[in-house]
């Protein structure tokens, strides 16, 4: 589905009314192309932390070129600044130093990521001036424009060498939709000698040899992620119901992988699903909870069969099916569950609070089993915000208008957004990546 707004502030007499008007003027997001580089253009680096010395390097490994002074008459693609050794608030001015001078010296859709120390893990004035990079680059994801991008990483010195896979995702045009974000990396779970470094054979298939489960697969967001995860050397296992039972074996032909037809509510699915994936595949790598509905009603008018069938599909059936597998030992060691939440679950939205229960219930299921998963096995979730599929089509003109230029990014994004996302999730070397939950919505001016 296309952005037609978008479409015509491109044209001369759009760019002049929106000029004229102050009306929005998104820029068109680049987006990743299979066999293109993670990063084209230069990274400047700064900052006198703990990882100063091992970044170029992290970089170079990845295909990425990197610099910490910039000529003159050369813009910069990215910027990555190492805030870990801001120790009291008074080093914060360090960010200041640093960006000033660059911000009018970036590329078209730039990308900024700063480095920090989890500040729980540290006490005192580190503990307030590590705090304080998240209002500094939530700040500055609202205002960089251009297409820019700007997440804060939050890395556990236990595990400082297992930042290349966050790095590959959040500096490429992977990262389109994502911005304004907090990642922790080794912030939850035992780091062990698996999750501690971030060695990946081959970054343009990190999922070869690996089995990965999608439910809602056959169409939409569930059919982009399919795609990307297939793209990365999985294998898909696809789930959906018997209604789409066609279109997913059609997918499924085409990416070739496997499919199972079934209601994830049903009360036998945990195990089924279990059973075909342990007899069929000897166990799964990566668990994606895509399927979702919605039955939109203000609570007033709310009837309960509209309750309950929300809550069944987008958390009962997830938390199930996830509790099962790994009850029975499916999971993998270093197996990887995703869930698929909501901006409407940590932001609410009229007529949804059956879904908006639904996807912070999600979130809730990434709380719960951060801390006691075995075997390096990670659990983390995607928060979409407007992302332009079919069926946000068929909304009103005008709520979905206001739906795609309430972010930074002024528009909506696309199902390929969310799908990259849980590509860096679920990779081999996002080890170290436990416990977060990652919104997909351009930085929207609602919500944490």
């Amino acid at each position: 589905m296309s952005d037609r707004y978008q479409g015509f502030v491109s044209t001369p007499i759009g760019k002049q009314l929106t000029k004229i008007l102050g009306l929005p003027a998104p820029t068109r997001l680049e987006r990743w192309t299979e066999g293109a580089p993670l990063v084209d253009g230069l990274v400047v680096l700064g900052g006198e932390g703990r990882l100063a010395e091992t970044l170029p390097t992290t970089l170079d490994g990845l295909g990425i070129a990197s610099t910490t002074t910039l000529e003159d008459g050369v813009r910069a693609k990215a910027l990555v600044f190492d805030a870990t050794g801001i120790t009291d608030t008074s080093g914060l001015v360090a960010l200041q130093e640093f960006f000033t001078p660059l911000m009018r010296r970036l590329e078209t859709c730039p990308r900024v990521v700063v480095i920090g120390t989890p500040p729980e893990q540290r006490t005192g004035s580190e503990r307030v001036a590590q705090r304080a990079l998240e209002g500094f680059t939530r700040s500055l994801g609202k205002e960089i424009g251009r297409g820019g991008a700007v997440q804060l990483v939050y890395v556990a010195p236990a595990v400082d060498g297992a930042i290349a896979s966050t790095l590959a995702f959040l500096l490429s045009p992977k990262s389109a939709y994502v911005s304004g974000q907090v990642v922790r990396i080794g912030a939850h779970g035992a780091p062990t000698a698996a999750t501690a470094t971030d060695e990946v054979a081959d970054w343009t298939r990190p999922l070869a040899g690996k089995v990965a489960l999608v439910t809602g697969a056959s169409r939409g967001i569930g059919e982009e992620i399919a795609r990307v995860l297939h793209r990365d050397g999985a294998t898909v296992v696809g789930v959906d119901v018997p209604q789409a039972a066609s279109e997913l074996q059609t997918l499924m032909g085409e990416l070739d992988g496997d499919h199972l037809v079934l209601d994830i509510t049903a009360k036998d699915a945990p195990q089924r699903i279990a059973h075909h994936l342990r007899e069929h595949h000897s166990g799964v790598d990566v668990v994606v909870h895509n399927a979702g509905i919605t039955r939109d009603k203000k609570l007033a008018n709310m009837a309960e069969d509209r309750w309950r069938s929300v809550v069944a599909v987008n958390l009962t059936a997830p938390e199930l099916i996830t509790r099962e597998l790994l009850d029975q030992g499916v999971v993998n060691a270093g197996g990887r569950i995703v869930g698929v939440a909501s901006i409407a679950g940590i932001a609410g939205n009229v007529g949804q609070t059956n879904y908006a229960t639904s996807k912070a219930g999600v979130i809730g299921l990434v709380d719960s089993l951060r801390d006691e998963l075995p075997d390096g096995i990670t659990v983390n979730a995607v928060a979409p915000g407007f992302i332009i599929t079919q069926m946000t089509a068929a909304v009103p003109f005008a709520t979905r208008e206001v739906g795609q230029r309430l972010n930074a990014m002024a528009q909506g994004g696309l199902p390929v957004d969310v799908a990259e996302t849980i590509a860096w999730l679920a990779g081999a070397g996002s080890g170290a990546v436990n416990g977060n939950v990652v919104r997909v919505c351009g930085q929207m001016m609602l919500g944490a």
